[in-house]
């Protein structure tokens, strides 16, 4: 029985439940059955949890500021409630469970926004420092920039060296990140790219979007999937 992995989605203004296929074919070559859920079941995400076997946040707009106690920047994109709610919960759900969660840029600001951390609502506006082009202009399968991997971080060991390349498509990153995380990886600018959880068995969020160069052969993408996967079905059995 492969491990189900449910995948959580975006919404527009008119109430479509929107996902790229990407996400959902990295989830079927890794081996996972995905799961797709929608907005509106917070109510039961004790049940949802349950249910799956894993959780893959994924990536889409930004989140509401008030969940981490700000109130809306000039440079806030656009938001959906409903979408946090649920997201949220569900994260919640997961760790509380000790199942495995991936999330993949706004799935990664989820995660920590769920343990009380806080967030950049506009990295170009709110610091201080140059910062890269973190949303390329490049084709979204071509890595742009570089992260520095903690010694001995889960990417660290996956990838066999301390520096990869990534992809990048965001205006906010973390701000405050909380117990259980910690910064795992940064790029050469600082801002922080990949966190992981000391106490649950597999649960990371990175900033940028590995579904996307896993498209193209990257080993460390394709990696990510597969590890997350192993770690459902470690999990499962």
């Amino acid at each position: 029985m492969k491990p189900v992995i449910g995948i959580t989605t975006d919404v527009d203004k008119d109430g479509k439940h929107l996902l790229n296929n990407n996400y959902v074919q990295a989830i079927i070559r890794a081996g996972g059955l995905p799961f797709i859920i929608p907005i509106g079941i917070e109510g039961d995400s004790a049940q949802v949890a349950d249910l799956i076997d894993g959780l893959f946040l994924t990536g889409g707009g930004d989140i509401d500021p008030l969940l981490f106690g700000e109130e809306p920047h000039p440079n806030l994109g656009q938001v959906t409630p409903a979408r946090d709610i649920v997201e949220l919960e569900l994260a919640r759900q997961m760790m509380n469970c000790d199942k495995p969660i991936l999330g993949i840029c706004r799935g990664l600001q989820v995660l920590n926004v769920a343990a009380g951390g806080t967030i950049y609502q506009d990295i170009y506006k709110q610091h201080a420092q140059p910062i890269l082009q973190h949303h390329q202009k490049a084709p979204t399968g071509h890595a742009t920039h570089y992260v520095q991997l903690k010694k001995g971080s889960f990417l660290e060991e996956l990838a066999g060296s301390g520096r990869i390349l990534v992809n990048s498509f965001h205006h906010q990153s973390l701000k405050d990140v909380p117990e259980p995380f910690s910064v795992t990886g940064v790029s050469t600018d600082q801002i922080i790219e990949t966190i992981e959880s000391a106490q649950h068995q597999f649960v990371i969020g990175v900033q940028w979007h590995p579904e996307r160069l896993a498209e193209n052969g990257d080993s460390v993408s394709m990696g990510i999937f597969n590890r997350f996967i192993q770690a459902c079905n470690n999990r499962k059995s």
